[in-house]
């Protein structure tokens, strides 16, 4: 995090708006913000803390103290903040709540605290959140710390500045776990424990299962009475290995009772055949002498049946020669109904005509063609009358017509009252969406951020396992060539060894040596091995400058691996996928219900619209209907004069009757009954003919056959199907005669002496019986045993493979119990530290160890902080815990024995430590900007200058340092500055051009 520029207006000791420019002081690296007491150097720190996170160091809940005291009612107050955030660049805006003029009625109002964020996109300012508490819920998500986090590594402002070294174990859990995101590894600590818990479930359940298996076969072996020589009321054996042996016992029984059930039941066949075959051949017999008494019974019934069969061959006969005079008869017959029908039609009609009102004796002709002609004149004068009664229903309609259109019309003005209340609520409503729909942009932008981190967090996770690799090779690369190298000097050491030999090799007695000129050799070198040759040390240079290139390339790889791997978890800054995922899914859930709000907000337009067409198409129905009502009337007056005058036409045309019609309809009831007697007379005279003529035909043809009469002949008539079924009983009747007595002849001479009586068949069906009981119960007692036997064998089975199981599941279990327990901080672990404060303690390690760097410069060497690992009291978090060495008494002290200056020290070392292994790991948070604010006035001027002499080192780094202090000698030190001065009218001003150079 790296800040940027910090304006204050009206806040705290300012007025007016006053400007730092931290930019200015990337070169220099180390900056001072002086001033006198009071002055407002600390508000400075207290804007910073309060644009990010809408508090101060200095006091919790006092944000309404943040206006300024010199500031008039008409004056705002405001901070605004620019920063970077892993390579984003952002601006925040904060007011706190303070009274202002009311704008309305005097007197004074509360103006309401209020925050905006923005990001720089393609160099132009982008919204992404406009409410403090979302503000605060982006920041939050973007700077990775909450505020006193913040204060702890990034802000060390007064009464703040020691707390992480002061800070108890689970506090300095806290802050670490944030800044080196390894709530993983709580998270690997639960899913163990899920683990061993689920381990532990499945092993108790393969465990009962084994157990009630093995149940369930001793209880079919008790059933069964398979158990192995166990008196009455003794116990089953405990054992498991007994239980089973004693159940393979019990198996070699049931398989033994098979055998004897399988014998068993052969027999019982065998015994069923034999009775069933000599049941059969008796019932045979038995059956042969029913036949024959049954042939014997029917012979004698056929032959008693024959006078009724002559009976039927006669009657036969009589109907065949009847049949000749069916149809003759049949005529007469029809001719006689005719004449009949003819006579009474002749009189219902004269009956009908003298109902009508006829003259019996007069001339039915004449009057009919009379009536004829006056229903021609009468129904022209119908059609008046019809035409009467369609006028006054069109009256009667167009009366109706003008009064719904009436009612219409009044309907009308009532939904046109309703409108203006229900636009107006429309109108409310869609003010309420646009509102909601108008943070479409604002999420959108925060999801495209939400998608970029998250994208970076997955991608920083796979460009950890290259990193990993890649310091694995360098660290092989390095090992190679530490060994090459040492290799090339174990060869020089050699040779310079093996110089005396080879000198010693060359002296000749009496002769001067070559390097001391003496002639005299007393005690001359021996040669140590094989000398080293120029091709042995050559050869060791080129592995070791091949080993040292390898190893460079390697160095230059996992640097690049390194810096990928950083710029990736920069860009994500150091949240998990999973979390950076979780803030995706957020940021779509804020996406659509804006948008579903814009929905809203178009649907509500496209109501209103609806609603404004609705309006001017009821205005113009009305009008519609107002013409048509005073068409209505129009009409109705010109359809009640033709009513008027059709009614004086139809009047004369009904004369004495009810109507025209009424009239007609009886003028036609006696034209028509004139007509029908005419008719009828005509029908009568011809039937009259035909009967006399069918008579005649008949008396001829009965003359020439056997009867008597006609109604001889038609008693003996029959049906087709009566004489087809008398000529079928006949024939019937004579072959079953002749079957008979060829059946009765086949029985008498098949089976003599054949007869059997119903003492001998139930004798032997009692056999039967008893024998089929037998195999019944034979097969029951196999099938029973062979189910057993299987049922039996099968659980053991089933029981074998569970208790397998078990032994699989509780070495499964032991492990992942052991394990769990292990990282869960529990037995074997002795340290009692679970795997995530392990984790946490190795980093604190690191971070003393950092520390300890700058501790010993700036206190002489004095003091040195240890990290410790001892166990808590009461559950505390162990391996927590930070104590300091005093090399005058070489014994550990907690560090609250250290003196103010002494506890300075210690904390700036400390945060300074935490600043660089932060900044180091792979994906942590960068701190580019760091404020110290006072302590320095505790330190004594050599303390004082260790102390400057470490803050000026931190410029390497990169990182911008900003000391508040008012000590005189740290204003000649650090030539950047901040000046604070409080202007004689009260109000303080900040002038960063005055900064003094050297």
């Amino acid at each position: 995090m790296k800040l940027h520029r910090l304006e204050l207006t009206g806040f705290g000791p300012f007025r007016q708006t006053q400007v730092v420019d931290f930019d200015a002081f990337d070169d220099d690296g180390l900056f001072l913000i002086s001033g006198r007491t009071g002055a407002g150097k600390s508000s400075i720190l207290d804007g910073v803390s309060f644009a990010l996170y809408g508090t101060v160091p200095r006091y919790e809940g006092g944000e309404k103290r943040l206006r300024s005291d010199h500031s008039f009612l008409t004056d705002p107050t405001e901070v605004r903040l620019e920063f970077t955030v892993r390579q984003t660049r952002w601006r925040v805006t904060r007011a706190p709540e303070y009274d202002r003029p009311a704008k309305r009625g005097g007197g004074v109002t509360t103006e309401i605290a209020r925050a905006e964020l923005e990001e720089l996109v393609d160099g132009t300012w982008v919204g992404r959140a406009a409410k403090p508490r979302t503000v605060g819920e982006v920041l939050g998500d973007v700077l990775g710390v909450n505020a006193q986090q913040f204060q702890q590594v990034i802000l060390l402002a007064q009464n703040k500045f020691s707390r992480f070294l002061l800070a108890p174990g689970e506090e300095r859990q806290t802050l670490l776990r944030t800044l080196f995101g390894t709530k993983r590894f709580e998270q690997y600590r639960d899913d163990l424990e899920q683990r061993r818990r689920d381990a532990q479930r499945e092993l108790s359940a393969v465990d009962a299962r084994a157990r009630t298996l093995l149940g369930e076969a001793e209880r079919l072996i008790d059933e069964g009475g398979l158990a192995d020589g166990r008196a009455d009321g003794e116990e089953r054996p405990v054992d498991l290995a007994d239980r089973r042996a004693a159940a393979d016992h019990s198996l070699q029984r049931a398989e033994y009772r098979v055998e004897q059930a399988a014998t068993a039941q052969d027999r019982a066949d065998a015994a069923h055949a034999a009775a069933a075959a000599a049941h059969a051949e008796l019932v045979h017999r038995a059956q042969r002498g029913r036949d024959r008494a049954a042939a014997r019974a029917r012979l004698t019934e056929l032959q008693e049946r024959e006078p009724l069969i002559a009976a039927d061959r006669a009657r036969l006969e009589r109907a065949r020669a009847a049949a000749t005079l069916r149809t003759p008869l049949e005529t007469a017959e029809r001719a006689e109904r005719a004449h009949a029908d003819a006579v009474a039609a002749a009189a219902s009609a004269a009956a009908a005509w003298r109902d009508a009102g006829g003259d019996p004796g007069g001339d039915v002709r004449a009057t009919l063609d009379a009536l004829t002609g006056e229903l021609a004149r009468w129904e022209a004068a119908l059609a008046h009358e019809a035409d009467l009664g369609r006028a006054a229903a069109a009256v009667r309609d167009l009366e109706r017509e003008r009064s719904a259109v009436g009612e219409l019309l009044t309907a009308i003005d009532q939904q046109l009252a309703l409108i203006p209340d229900e636009r107006a609520a429309i109108d409310e409503q869609l003010a309420a969406a646009d509102h909601a729909a108008s943070r479409v942009a604002d999420v959108r932008a925060t999801l495209a951020g939400a998608v970029d981190v998250r994208d970076a967090a997955r991608e920083a996770a796979t460009l950890a396992t290259e990193v990993a690799a890649a310091e694995s090779a360098y660290a092989d690369a390095v090992a190679v060539a530490g060994a090459a190298g040492a290799r090339v000097g174990e060869l020089l050491r050699q040779r310079l060894a093996g110089y005396a030999g080879e000198l010693a090799a060359g002296l000749v007695a009496g002769e001067p040596c070559a390097v001391c000129g003496s002639t005299e050799h007393p005690r001359p070198a021996r040669r140590a091995g094989d000398p080293v040759t120029d091709d042995d040390l050559a050869e060791a240079e080129r592995a070791r400058d091949i080993a040292a290139a390898a190893e460079k390339q390697a160095a230059g790889v996992a640097h690049e691996a390194r810096q990928r791997h950083a710029a990736v978890r920069e860009r994500s800054g150091g949240i998990a996928p999973d979390a950076a995922a979780a803030a995706v899914a957020a940021a779509e859930a804020q996406l659509r219900a804006a948008e579903e709000a814009a929905a809203a907000a178009a649907a509500l337009r496209d109501r209103r619209a609806e609603l404004d067409e609705l309006t001017a198409a009821a205005e113009t129905e009305r009008a519609a209907l107002a013409e048509r009502a005073l068409r209505a009337g129009e009409q109705r007056a010109a359809v009640a004069a033709d009513v008027a005058r059709l009614e004086a036409m139809v009047a004369e045309a009904r004369g004495g009757y009810d109507s025209v019609a009424a009239r007609l309809a009886a003028t036609t009831v006696q034209r028509d009954a004139a007509r029908a007697l005419v008719d009828a007379d005509a029908a009568l005279a011809e039937r009259t003919r035909s009967r006399d003529a069918a008579r005649a035909d008949l008396q001829a043809l009965i003359a020439a056959s056997p009867f008597t009469s006609a109604d001889d002949a038609v008693a003996a008539l029959l049906e087709e199907s009566a004489l087809a079924t008398l000529d079928a009983t006949i024939a019937e009747h004579r072959a079953a005669l002749i079957a008979a007595k060829q059946r009765l002849l086949e029985l008498e001479l098949d089976t003599a002496g054949d007869d059997v009586d119903e003492a001998q068949l139930a004798a032997s069906a009692t056999a039967l019986a008893d024998a089929d009981a037998g195999r019944s119960a034979a097969i029951a007692a196999h099938r029973d045993a062979v189910g057993t036997a299987a049922r039996l064998r099968g659980l053991l089975a089933q029981t074998d493979a569970a208790y397998a199981d078990v032994a699989e599941a509780a070495e499964a279990a032991a492990i992942v119990t052991r394990l769990a327990d292990t990282v869960a901080g529990r037995a074997p672990n002795t340290m009692k530290m679970d795997l995530e404060t392990f984790v946490l303690a190795a980093e604190l390690e690191e971070i003393v160890a950092a520390a300890n760097i700058r501790l010993a410069e700036m206190s002489s060497g004095r003091y040195t902080l240890h990290h410790s690992d001892a166990r808590a009291a009461r559950g505390r978090a162990s391996g927590l815990g930070i104590d300091v060495l005093d090399a005058h008494t070489g014994r550990l002290r907690p560090p609250q024995s250290l003196s103010g200056g002494e506890t300075f020290l210690a904390s700036l070392a400390l945060a300074l430590g935490l600043g660089e292994v932060v900044t180091a790991r792979a994906g942590g948070i960068r701190l580019d900007t760091l404020f110290v604010d006072e302590g320095f006035g505790s330190l004594d001027p050599e303390t004082l200058e260790l102390a400057m002499r470490t803050l000026d080192e931190l410029r390497a780094g990169g990182r911008t340092v900003g000391v508040i202090s008012h000590v005189e000698a740290m204003k000649e030190q650090v030539p950047a500055q901040v000046l604070v001065e409080a202007t004689p009218e009260g109000p303080s001003v900040i002038r960063q051009d005055a900064a003094v150079r050297r």
